[in-house]
């Protein structure tokens, strides 16, 4: 499996990334496990996880799926073979949150708990924190890359202009720049990433690792219609997608798909892995066999009639 350099740090990732928002959610640890051997046995590398996952599910409080990769890793031995990415900063409890420096100290180690490691690959501010100096937090990161408890740094849900404003800090006071960016970006959500998002990473070399890239699975073309809304957990969401427009992605993946012989959940995938600048989209996935699925994507090779279709049909209005 070809790796991709993340920005410009020397972590090489695989041009797709595990999602672990579903680990202690809807995969139970015993899925999980089976999930991320089938990740790696696959040649593929990167896993991206929070400690904020998933507090949302009845009787989680946080951390359990890095609690889940801890073991997993752990169990098998092979912490040198993956890259592990996580994030903090969204809210665990009212007194734990944001990327003040101080909360930073306390999170990072109980990430580091969590996950039965001496070292975060690449740690990212889960969003933006408006309370707090970019460059205070710069500082926390810049303090545990030289502690060694941190390789390299990215954002996620920053605006361009807080970007901008982040790396112009980095330059002027010799810290650390994020690395990386994870914004929501897919064939149905393209605007806010393209219109301002895009050429800045591209510029400065921020590589880009978007969640979302199955728009919460309807570009599997698993929903067709609000009949199907009940497949999934995530089937609510998806009448904000089943609009005409989405109809037209649908249509045009289901063509694409036929020439290729792949499924439309591959096509989405490697319409995001052809983007140029794009490091690795982010997909999770609940059995084995959606996740075989989704590392077949890691292969399909699409043209330029097919980019073409694709971004057609997916235009913003």
């Amino acid at each position: 499996m070809d790796k991709r350099r993340l920005g410009r740090s020397d972590l090489m990732v695989s041009p797709l990334c595990l999602g672990g928002n579903v680990f202690g959610w809807t995969a139970d640890e015993a899925t999980s496990f089976k999930l991320l051997d089938a990740y790696v046995d696959a040649g593929l590398n990167f896993i991206d996880t929070a400690d904020v996952y998933s507090t949302w599910a009845p009787g989680n409080t946080g951390g359990e799926s890095e609690t889940i990769i801890g073991k997993w890793m752990k169990a098998r031995g092979n912490r040198d073979q993956v890259v592990i990415a996580t994030k903090v900063g969204s809210e665990m409890a009212p007194d734990r949150k944001g990327l003040s420096k101080s909360y930073i100290r306390s999170a990072v180690e109980a990430s580091l708990r969590r996950l039965q490691t001496d070292v975060i690959d690449l740690y990212q501010s889960h969003r933006d924190d408006p309370e707090t100096p970019q460059q205070e937090t710069l500082e926390a990161y810049a303090d545990l890359i030289r502690a060694g408890k941190v390789r390299a740094i990215g954002a996620s849900n920053f605006t361009a202009a807080r970007m901008k404003e982040a790396l112009a800090i980095s330059a002027e006071q010799g810290l650390p720049r994020y690395e990386s960016l994870q914004p929501k970006y897919n064939l149905y959500d393209r605007s806010e990433y393209e219109a301002d998002l895009e050429p800045l990473c591209r510029k400065e070399e921020i590589g880009v690792i978007p969640y979302y890239g199955l728009a919460s699975g309807f570009l599997t073309g698993k929903y067709r219609s609000e009949a199907d809304f009940g497949k999934s957990v995530r089937g609510g969401r998806m009448a904000a997608y089943l609009n005409d427009r989405g109809k037209r992605i649908l249509s045009a993946l289901d063509d694409v798909a036929t020439r290729k012989d792949a499924t439309p959940a591959q096509v989405a995938l490697a319409w995001l892995m052809a983007r140029p600048g794009l490091t690795a989209p982010i997909a999770s996935a609940t059995s084995v066999e959606q996740l075989q699925d989704i590392v077949k994507a890691t292969k399909l090779r699409l043209d330029e009639a097919d980019i073409t279709a694709l971004d057609r049909a997916s235009a913003p209005a």
